[in-house]
C-alpha cells in the first residue's frame, strides 16, 4: 500500500511540474528549472552520505568499542544478503539514529551515543533494521527524485515571480502561458507549497514503510513500536543539534515540541507509526 502511494504522490509531483512548466514558463523553462533541479539534486544524491555525516561530527564505530552494534548489523545484513554497512557514532546525548547511502553497497547507519544507552539489544535490533530498511527500499533514490521535481517547481515558480515582477510574463506567448495575473499570482504563491506538501508525504509513506519492512526483518514488531515509544519520550526531554534540512533521515523527528503540525512534518505520528506495527496491542 505504502509503494503505491509513494508512486501515486511521485506521480502528482511529475504532473505538477508539467502543469506549472507549461503555465509559468512554457516548454522551455520547465526544461530548464528541471535540468538544473536535477544537476543539484545528482550531487546531493551522491554526496549527500559524506556530507551528513561529516554535519554531525559522525565518526566510524570499531568494532572493538561497539560489538553489538556490530553484531546486531551483521545479523540483519546476511538475512537479507546485503554487504555489511559502515558503521558511525554521532557524539550527542540525543537518541537517535539515521541511514545514508545510494544503494546497500555504498550504505552507512549512524546511531547517537544517547540511543546505546537507551535501547535494549531487541530494541536497537529494530531500530537498525528501519535504517537498512531505508537502504534497501532504495529510499535515497526515491527522496532524490522527490527532491528534484519539487525543485524544479519551486525553481519555476522563482523565475515566474521576477517574470510578473518586471512584466516579463506578457507579449505573444501570454496566452498559452496564462494571461489572467490573479492566477498566475496564485500559481507562483501555491505551486511550491503544494510541492513541498507531497514531498512530505512522500518521506512520511517511506517512513511506514519501513518500519514494516523493518518488522519483517526481526520478525518482532513489537521491539520497534517499544524504542518508537522511548524515542518519542527521550526527544522531548532531550533536545538534539539538528540541521531542519536533514530531519528527514532520522527514525524520528530530532526537533523538540510542536514547531510543526503533522502536515508540514517529514515523519508520520510516532502514535500512528506504533499502532500500525501492533495494532491495539501496546
Amino acid at each position: 500500500m505504502n509503494i503505491l502511494k509513494t508512486t501515486f504522490l511521485l506521480g502528482l509531483l511529475t504532473g505538477l511540474v508539467l502543469v506549472v512548466g507549461q503555465l509559468l514558463g512554457g516548454n522551455s523553462g520547465m526544461v530548464i528549472a528541471l535540468v538544473i533541479a536535477a544537476a543539484m539534486n545528482f550531487a546531493s544524491y551522491w554526496f549527500s552520505d559524506r556530507i551528513v555525516l561529516a554535519m554531525y561530527r559522525a565518526q566510524p564505530a570499531e568494532r572493538t568499542s561497539y560489538p553489538g552494534l556490530f553484531a546486531i548489523v551483521e545479523r540483519l545484513a546476511a538475512r537479507r544478503n546485503i554487504p555489511m554497512p559502515k558503521l558511525y557514532i554521532i557524539p550527542q546525548p540525543a537518541p537517535n539514529a539515521f541511514a545514508t547511502g545510494r544503494n546497500p553497497s555504498h550504505a552507512a547507519v549512524a546511531v547517537t551515543e544517547g540511543i546505546l544507552r537507551l535501547m535494549t539489544e531487541e530494541e536497537l535490533e529494530g531500530v537498525l533494521a528501519h535504517e537498512l530498511s531505508h537502504v534497501m527500499n532504495r529510499d535515497i533514490l526515491i527522496s532524490s527524485v522527490a527532491a528534484t521535481i519539487a525543485g524544479a517547481i519551486s525553481m519555476l515558480a522563482h523565475m515566474a515571480q521576477w517574470a510578473f515582477l518586471f512584466g516579463g510574463m506578457g507579449g505573444r506567448d501570454e496566452r498559452n502561458r496564462g494571461g489572467n495575473p490573479l492566477a498566475m499570482l496564485a500559481t507562483i504563491i501555491f505551486a511550491p507549497l503544494a510541492a513541498m506538501l507531497i514531498q512530505m508525504a512522500v518521506s512520511r509513506s517511506r517512513e511506514y514503510q519501513a518500519d514494516r519492512s523493518g518488522a519483517e526483518l526481526t520478525g518482532n514488531p513489537y521491539a520497534l513500536a517499544n524504542a518508537l515509544r522511548k524515542l518519542g519520550e527521550a526527544n522531548k526531554r532531550i533536545p538534539m543539534a539538528a540541521n531542519p534540512a536533514t530531519s528527514h533521515l532520522f527514525i524520528v523527528a530530532p526537533l523538540t515540541g510542536k514547531a510543526f503540525i503533522n502536515l508540514f512534518s517529514t515523519h508520520p505520528p510516532l502514535e500512528e507509526r506504533i499502532r500500525r506495527l501492533v495494532g491495539g496491542n501496546q
